[in-house]
């Protein structure tokens, strides 16, 4: 049942806490953020001395929420994030809002009752207590008031401008210069027009995706593909020693349970279905920021109607023209949108060494990131041995130290921060190389690929490597140290080569070709 969580949040702006907290390493950030608040607010009709002076404080604020906030890689645990608790204790815990009061205005929209016995999910009971302290300490005084005002405000109006003028879009490059290494606004118009578009009508893009681009046979075997992979990662449990019996045949289970989407929901290559799907939703040629209004309107009341309703597992999250994949541990169910079921990843008339070390490992990788806090049924609780949890922490050490060994512009990885992430890189990998290897072992070998002088074991790790080949801004990369929970893409390929990948010989040969 879908629960009633994270319908608001008092927040930061920038990616992360440490922009606020490190000034040494990121004043320039913090300059230059406030420089776009002070730019939005003059061109909202303020004064340039009275709006630095107030969005200064604003900023100030946002840095004591920073400090009561708690670092990403010490909220990796699900069960202590899924703490449920009525509106009641909530209103005990936090009673800096009428909690009763604002849910039951955000579900009046969608005509939902609440009540004080209601239970909602709290995932920082920390955070909030820390928060009713400093929100109480700013309601002290008229000033503090107006700055708790004007956040507020601020939080809302940032959330629009990319909506509104020219003028208004050009305040934020100076911001995303600093943050990313590029101003924007290099592509041509049709083409932010088309990706605007994609954001807000996904589904409806993405039957016109299918309808050109998907090929009917990628779906079938894109599952075939995925069976083999299951079955080559649940083959490798027997060689857990750290496991225990009883874990590993449940680990199987849950394995088996994965439920599998691949391409596109069907809903999209029906019309009627996808008017319905939109049927709420006003969109006008003439009015763009009314349509990003009503496409927010239009979301919030999608997931209200979840709320308090049993969890629907074909729901897709991601739009079928998305390059990318993921794992619903709540539902225990994994994604391949059409969009990544295509050249480099995945080919129907690629050879089945290019096939697996591309889409194969990325469904190694879903797998494998099959939370062990979530049971075969997507229910968040203890289903491991206490003893193959304390193993298996023990082993996930080892990670932690060799990706906080790489660096990048002399930045040192968060190993805790991609620990996750990059356990689902290595055994994606392994899963996939064995899943390839027992997929040609009755077959004869193909002919090698022209102009190319390595055998197909070679190009299954070359395949992998490749998916991963792009560059970035040096400010893109440092973004991506202190934020994503992923490790940047060349040490995606490498930290895999060190623990993932059995024969260390197809990796000499990888790094010598």
């Amino acid at each position: 049942m879908e629960r009633l969580s994270k319908l608001i949040w008092i927040t930061l702006t920038l990616p992360t806490r440490q922009y606020y907290l490190n000034k040494t390493e990121h004043g320039k950030v913090i300059e230059a953020y406030l420089d776009y608040m002070i730019k939005v607010g003059v061109l909202l009709g303020g004064d340039l001395n009275e709006t630095r002076t107030q969005m200064q404080a604003v900023l100030d604020f946002e840095t004591r929420l920073a400090n009561i906030t708690t670092p990403s890689e010490l909220r990796r645990d699900e069960e202590s994030l899924y703490n449920l608790m009525t509106i009641k204790e909530l209103q005990e815990l936090a009673g800096f809002i009428d909690w009763r009061a604002f849910f039951e205005n955000a579900m009046r929209v969608v005509n939902k009752k609440i009540f004080s016995k209601e239970q909602v999910v709290v995932y920082a009971p920390e955070y909030l207590s820390n928060l009713t302290v400093l929100i109480k300490e700013y309601n002290e005084t008229q000033d503090g008031r107006i700055i708790l005002n004007n956040y507020l405000i601020w939080q809302t109006v940032r959330t629009y401008t990319g909506c509104l003028s020219k003028a208004f879009r050009d305040a934020y490059k100076g911001l995303r210069k600093v943050l990313i290494g590029s101003e924007g606004g290099e592509e041509p118009q049709w083409r932010f027009c088309v990706t605007d578009t994609n954001n807000a009508l996904g589904f409806a893009i993405g039957a016109i995706f299918v309808r050109e681009v998907f090929h009917g046979d990628s779906k079938n075997h894109a599952q075939k593909m995925i069976n083999e992979v299951r079955n080559a990662f649940k083959k490798n449990f027997k060689n857990l020693k750290w496991m225990d019996p009883e874990t590993r045949d449940a680990a199987e289970i849950k394995a088996d349970a994965i439920s599998d989407m691949i391409g596109y929901p069907d809903f999209i290559q029906n019309p009627k279905l996808l008017d319905e799907r939109y049927h709420n939703l006003t969109v006008r040629n003439d009015t763009y920021f009314e349509n990003n209004i009503h496409l927010n309107y239009y979301n919030l009341v999608k997931n209200l109607e979840k709320i308090n309703e049993p969890v629907n597992k074909t729901t897709w999250s991601m739009f079928p023209s998305t390059v990318n994949a993921y794992y619903t541990p709540g539902k225990n169910q994994m994604v391949f949108p059409a969009g990544i079921l295509q050249s480099p990843f995945y080919d129907s008339k690629y050879p089945a060494s290019l096939n697996f070390g591309g889409m194969g490992v990325v469904m190694g990788h879903e797998l494998t990131d099959g939370r062990r806090e979530f049971d075969k049924d997507g229910n968040l609780h203890q289903w491991w041995n206490n003893n193959t949890i304390d193993l298996f922490k023990n082993r996930t050490e080892c990670f932690t130290k060799q990706y906080g060994k790489y660096q990048i512009n002399g930045k040192n990885l968060n190993g805790n921060q991609t620990l996750g992430e990059n356990i689902a890189d290595n055994g994606g990998l392994k899963a996939a190389y064995h899943a390839y290897l027992e997929y040609t072992k009755e077959k004869p070998d193909p002919p090698p690929l022209p102009g190319i002088d390595l055998t197909h074991k070679q190009l299954f790790f070359l395949a992998f490597a490749q998916v991963w080949c792009s560059t970035v801004t040096v400010e893109t990369a440092n973004l991506e140290i202190v934020k994503d929970p992923h490790s940047p893409a060349k040490y995606r390929v490498i930290g895999s080569f060190k623990f993932g990948a059995p024969p260390s010989r197809w990796r000499r040969l990888i790094w010598r070709s």
